[in-house]
């Protein structure tokens, strides 16, 4: 396959044939590794990472490629208003910083997340548009103010590899958190279960609809309960509201992923995108049973970004 740019799952043809690269790669995780000679991906973080940054590292020099690292908001803070008078704290503005980038390297990776303050404004997607707008290289989306494709693409592939019926019942729950969090891993996971044509129940209570645009097509269900009933895979996490955008309005304890629900399931597996608050999110006895997938799913992160550096290598190749 290959992809002009990976910003979330509409940028992806086949999203079935995406998954199966991925595998396809991880069992041969160097059968690629000439396709990036003499090219530099440019990673940027505007927020700071884990797993997608050394996983991304990874990926590169799985394909040979030299990768440049900036911590944008802690080193160099960037101006993105259109007119703005620049006599703050911050020296340069979007427009050069992009152009200037895009010049040093040949793929662009950018992580940045939403302010949580204003929907509208993270739904419009300023720092990856402005990269678009103002940059010339393919971008991928290291995980947005509303998507975290890479993220879902792992997840994808994760299901792939340990379901066991032709269409898993698969469920999205949220879960308390102490903090507000952004939409966008619970977004890009509806999404490609969608694209995919998965079978997916997302539970949550009341006031925490994610985005009906994104979900259109999905099963909701307000009790924890039912939505455990059968279910293949249960991947939990928090979000913050979309309707009342950005704020906690519940902290329910019975959204806890724990043993109780787990006896309604179908020897479910248990999913996480990590980093996760242990006994509150999910109870110990879930997240280290043999149930677990959390530390497979991270792994998988490699091999789905080293792919779809692949796939934008081989467009620019034609």
């Amino acid at each position: 396959m290959r992809l002009k740019r990976f910003i979330s799952v509409a940028d992806v043809a086949a999203p079935t044939e995406l998954v199966e690269e991925v595998i396809q790669l991880k069992k041969n995780k160097f059968q690629f590794n000439q396709l990036g000679l003499e090219k530099t991906i440019a990673l940027l973080f505007f927020n700071p990472s884990l797993r997608t940054r050394l996983s991304s590292q990874l990926a590169a020099k799985l394909l040979s490629m030299y990768d440049m690292v900036l911590d944008v908001n802690h080193g160099w803070p960037l101006e993105f208003g259109l007119g703005a008078i620049m006599d703050k704290d911050r020296s340069e503005h979007v427009q050069e910083a992009a152009a200037v980038i895009s010049q040093y390297c040949d793929l662009l990776g950018i992580r940045s997340f939403p302010s949580l303050t204003s929907q509208k404004a993270d739904y419009s997607e300023p720092v990856l548009n402005a990269f678009e707008t103002y940059g010339s290289k393919p971008i991928i989306n290291l995980e947005s103010a509303t998507r975290h494709p890479l993220q879902g693409l792992t997840d994808m592939v994760t299901i792939a590899e340990y379901q066991n019926t032709t269409r898993p019942k698969i469920v999205l729950t949220w879960a308390p958190h102490p903090k507000a969090l952004p939409q966008s891993v619970a977004n890009s996971f509806t999404a490609w279960c969608l694209a995919m044509g998965h079978d997916l129940t997302i539970t949550h209570p009341e006031g925490y609809a994610l985005d009906p645009q994104i979900t259109q097509g999905a099963n909701i269900e307000y009790d924890p309960a039912k939505a455990y009933e059968g279910a293949d895979f249960v991947y939990a996490k928090n979000w913050s509201s979309f309707e009342q955008y950005g704020q906690i309005i519940s902290q329910d304890q019975r959204w806890l992923v724990e043993s109780t629900k787990w006896a309604v399931t179908n020897d479910a597996n248990f999913m996480h995108c990590l980093p996760v608050r242990r006994n509150v999110v999910v109870a110990d006895a879930i997240l280290d049973s043999s149930s677990s997938l959390v530390i497979q799913q991270a792994n998988n992160r490699t091999f789905a970004a080293a792919t779809v550096m692949k796939c934008i290598l081989q467009h620019m190749n034609t």
